[in-house]
């Protein structure tokens, strides 16, 4: 095992047990004891953490989503998720907003820093190059639009999101989209394509050209953080061309 995912076992463990007290705060001891957050990696998950505890409710409550009659009934929902153990480490569930009957729909991969502080969708610095690429590129409002994430809940130190965390959101971006009913889907960065097309083709590959999905037109381009990482005229350039091509769909 390497250091990357030992360090990854060691933030699942420590997020883990933040989870579990939380439960057992609200009245519900499930476990009989906790797992040390300064456990090594390997004996602190030794079990399969899912078959002691149910800490991802990705099936439990997906039933409950399905019935919701509308956004603010999702976003109230939202706000009181514990489907996963982030719901106990965030500072505010990050919804997303914008226009609620817009042609146009923004997701990325999961809040930040900003974002978990405001409840906002990107407001940080790659936030605000997504609302330049909104309003010079496009030539349009933020608020023309709809933005959101695949998580509601901000990953630890920005990690990547875990599948269980991925499983355990979905549904309620899936009831966005439904309600919403946009006429195209920009998806920003690798987590957020592959979540909605099943696939695990990174964005290089599959960026710039349109996808099917549920009858709505899907187009992958660059997250706004990886350009601030790699602000090349190049990539400034493939953005651009995926821009003109969502506009003429507009």
């Amino acid at each position: 095992m390497d250091n990357g995912t030992k360090n990854d076992l060691k933030d699942l463990v420590s997020e883990t047990a933040s989870y579990l007290e939380g439960k057992k705060k609200e009245g519900i001891a499930f476990v009989d004891s906790l797992v040390s957050p300064d456990a090594t990696a390997g004996s602190a998950i030794k079990d399969d953490i899912s078959q002691k505890t149910d800490l991802f409710e990705s099936e439990k409550s997906v039933s409950e989503i399905e019935t919701v009659s509308g956004l603010e009934e999702l976003d109230a929902m939202v706000n009181r998720c514990r489907r996963c153990p982030l719901g106990n480490l965030r500072k505010n569930a990050v919804f997303g907003e914008g226009n609620r009957n817009t042609r146009l729909m923004f997701i990325g991969e999961a809040p930040g820093f900003e974002e978990d502080l405001q409840g906002k969708p990107f407001v940080g610095r790659a936030g605000r190059l997504l609302t330049d690429i909104i309003t010079k590129g496009m030539n349009l409002k933020r608020e023309d639009v709809f933005i959101t994430n695949i998580l509601k809940c901000r990953p630890p130190e920005n990690r990547n999101p875990l599948p269980e965390e991925i499983s355990c959101c979905e549904p309620y971006l899936l009831k966005q989209i439904d309600f919403i009913k946009p006429g195209v889907i920009c998806t920003l960065g690798n987590f957020a394509v592959q979540t909605l097309l099943q696939t695990k083709d990174g964005i290089t590959k599959i960026r710039g050209r349109f996808f099917d999905y549920r009858g709505i037109k899907l187009m992958p381009t660059f997250h706004p953080a990886y350009l601030l990482r790699n602000y090349s005229r190049k990539n400034r350039e493939y953005v651009w061309e995926d821009v003109k091509k969502i506009l003429a769909e507009i």
